[in-house]
């Protein structure tokens, strides 16, 4: 079994980088995994991802499922092709004036582009090891490219990221979750049980009529975003004080531990 899972991850990634073996005998295939991941990406975006299976997607090009598997194993890897063919447009963050700072913010809300117009892609890369792509590394690659000039060491840089990626995440997903009528309901009744049982919740009570539960207006992304930067920045200042007189250098060539 171990074996059968190694040879389907390369022939994911050969998938992915173009890699994979091409037939020198027989008929020009009339297909290609980029147009196979367009059709289930059109499919995931109108029914979500539960909805694509091989089938339906070869169905789209008047194909028994039998067929498609002649350019793709299964349903992994097509939905790692799927992955690979919304991230197309790598962050290009060298035009980003300021610094780190905006251009992390920059490819932050890129990220969040991409998830709003393809909410299935929670899904699609939850965290597991799948195999990745040039264009899902090389937004992987922009974000370090943003971190470099902040002369953390790597290990930090790629916690950064990780806390990045997964703000990003965690918005996206209240989004696909919110449900107005749900969330109407849901304050309408909260709001009666702590307004009969104010006495026992003093600082809820206090905070509640002081705004705290004020719908915000601002993009749900802005405030997380900031502050997990404002973090950032923290630690960059507690570095320099610690002895880095710039981005990559500390006092007396003292090398970094």
């Amino acid at each position: 079994m171990a074996k059968e899972k190694a040879r389907d991850l390369r022939t994911g990634i050969a998938l992915l980088w173009g890699e994979q073996d091409r037939p020198t005998r027989g008929p020009k295939p009339s297909l290609t995994p980029r147009r196979i991941a367009d059709a289930a990406v059109d499919l995931a975006d109108a029914e979500g991802l539960a909805a694509v299976s091989m089938s339906k997607v070869a169905a789209a090009f008047d194909l028994s499922a039998m067929a498609l598997y002649r350019y793709v194993p299964g349903k992994t890897e097509l939905v790692e092709l799927m992955v690979e063919s919304v991230l197309a447009q790598v962050p290009d963050l060298s035009a980003v004036e300021g610094g780190w700072r905006p251009r992390l913010t920059h490819w932050a809300r890129l990220s969040q582009q991409v998830h709003r117009a393809h909410p299935w892609l929670l899904a699609a890369t939850a965290l597991r090891r799948q195999a990745m792509g040039p264009h899902q590394l090389g937004w992987l690659d922009a974000a370090f490219a943003a971190l470099e000039p902040t002369g953390l060491p790597a290990a930090q840089q790629h916690r950064i990221f990780v806390l990045i990626a997964g703000l990003v995440r965690t918005v996206a997903q209240e989004q696909v979750d919110f449900d107005q009528q749900h969330d109407q309901e849901w304050n309408r009744l909260t709001g009666e049980l702590i307004t009969r049982h104010a006495a026992r919740f003093p600082h809820l009570t206090h905070a509640i009529a002081h705004g705290a539960f004020t719908p915000d207006t601002a993009d749900p992304l802005d405030f997380p975003l900031a502050r997990v930067l404002d973090g950032v920045q923290a630690l960059i200042d507690r570095t320099d004080r610690d002895g880095r007189t710039d981005g990559n250098e500390r006092r007396g060539g003292e090398e970094p531990s």
